[in-house]
């Protein structure tokens, strides 16, 4: 694997609003750290680039939450504004419904909020809890897809259920219908858990992430005992504690015929489907402990039956010493992911500007991309992360690139003043994020018009 070269930096004309140049990052440039965050500068990170295990000593550098500084706003692309839009309790994921209101899981508080606000509104008429007592929800998806949706659906760590729903309702109209009753043995690891539906409705995906960094409880397994396990399991699939974990599962959309879609990811912690294309994506969460820049977060399409590393390999065929050698069956098997993002970034949420029309609908050349919120880094020297990031994508195919778009929740090389989450795009084209550290769901609409 390269150590980093000395590569420049580029800057390149874009189209990004506004007119400016954008500053495009490449090799060591891209990995960078938030002072080099702004809004235009665009990153592609090549798995070529990436610099050897445990070429800087691993750090743990937890972010402090602080209150927003007198004077302290984020920062945007020229012809958009951000704006707070409301406030919530800890909000994490964002969907909206065919009508256009919005439902937000707040985890920590165990509740789904229902929003609702006119067309180019800066602030919600309703704001109240859909449905409460559920343990620590994330993933809330609609069924069946379509301008007329009967049910809502959550994941908690443990299970999906479904409440009855009909268009316009701001409480669930009766008890929650189990779905799936156990998606893993325990929840110890990562908790969330997302959902989203194939356009036919046919499917359900669920993202379940892994217990661990890279199965160090997972029983070992002689040669012979893991070609038994791999000939009847998905490409990949791990086992013990770890047994459809570290997953993206699909299922009928009343919970059967369960199974695993895709394996070796290690945490889809944000989980959607293309509607222009219909491909299955993860924003992930990669391992930790490799050193600063090892290895990069990313969000990547997901192909059925498809193995993308953990905790064996990682960004494709490259080998995690601290498992060397014990699964060589397969080598070489790992998918490469799409976009790789500045490592321990912690992307959560993705979702996809499909907009076409609306008071703050923004410029025709954002339709078919993609929006992550970046949670930020605690695993890293230099704090990354913090701010949402636009994915390009050309005719449904991701670059590689990633533009940064919203900024300015770092006060310092010690302290934050809020954390985005989720991203989805309202009723009247605008795109809300949540900010779990803020208690704020944000709104930015373009105002170029």
């Amino acid at each position: 694997m390269a150590r980093f070269p000395a590569l420049p930096l580029i800057l390149l004309a874009s189209a990004a609003a506004g007119g400016a140049a954008a500053q495009e990052q490449v090799g060591a440039a891209a990995y960078g750290d938030w002072r080099a965050d702004a809004p235009g500068v665009v990153r592609k990170i090549n798995p070529a680039d990436m610099p050897a295990p445990y070429a800087s000593k691993p750090a743990a550098a937890p972010s402090s939450l602080a209150p927003r500084p007198a004077g302290a706003e984020l920062k945007t692309l020229p012809g958009f504004t951000v704006q707070p839009f409301a406030k919530l309790q800890g909000p994490r994921t964002v969907r909206v419904a065919p009508n256009g209101d919005i439902f937000v899981a707040e985890t920590e508080a165990g509740q789904v909020s229902v929003l609702r606000a006119a067309d180019g509104a800066a602030k919600p008429t309703v704001n109240q809890v859909f449905v409460d007592g559920i343990d620590r929800p994330f993933g809330v998806e609609f069924y069946p897809p379509g301008p007329n949706p009967q049910w809502v659906y959550v994941a908690s760590p443990y299970s999906v259920v479904r409440f009855p729903y009909a268009n316009g309702d701001l409480k669930a109209r009766g008890p929650s219908q189990t779905i799936v009753a156990k998606l893993a043995a325990d929840t110890h690891g990562h908790s969330t858990r997302d959902l989203a539906f194939s356009p036919d409705g046919r499917r359900l995906y669920i993202s379940v992430g892994s217990a661990s960094n890279v199965a160090e409880a997972m029983p070992k397994k002689s040669p012979d005992e893991t070609k038994a396990w791999q000939a009847d399991h998905a490409l990949g699939a791990a086992w013990g504690n770890e047994e459809h974990r570290a997953d993206v599962l699909v299922a009928d959309p009343d919970g059967k015929n369960l199974k695993v879609f895709a394996a070796g990811i290690r945490n889809c912690a944000g989980l959607a489907v293309n509607p222009a294309t219909r491909d299955v994506w993860c924003a992930t969460n990669e391992r930790d402990l490799l050193g600063d820049n090892l290895p990069p977060d990313y969000a990547t399409r997901v192909r059925e039956g498809g193995f993308y590393g953990w905790p064996w390999y990682y960004i494709g065929d490259h080998e995690d010493p601290r498992l060397k050698g014990q699964r060589p069956d397969l080598a070489g098997k790992a998918i490469t992911p799409d976009v790789l993002f500045q490592p321990h970034s912690a992307p959560l949420g993705i979702s996809f500007y499909t907009a076409r029309g609306g008071p703050a609908a923004f410029p025709a050349e954002y339709r078919g991309d993609a929006f992550v919120g970046l949670h930020g880094s605690w695993n890293r020297a230099l704090r990354t992360g913090y701010k949402v990031v636009r994915l390009k994508l050309r005719n449904g195919v991701p670059t590689g690139e990633y533009e940064d778009f919203v900024t300015g929740f770092v006060i310092d090389g010690k302290s934050v003043w809020g954390r985005p989450v989720d991203t989805a795009v309202a009723h009247d084209g605008a795109l809300l994020f949540t900010d779990d550290a803020g208690d704020t769901l944000w709104r930015v609409a373009y105002a170029g018009h």
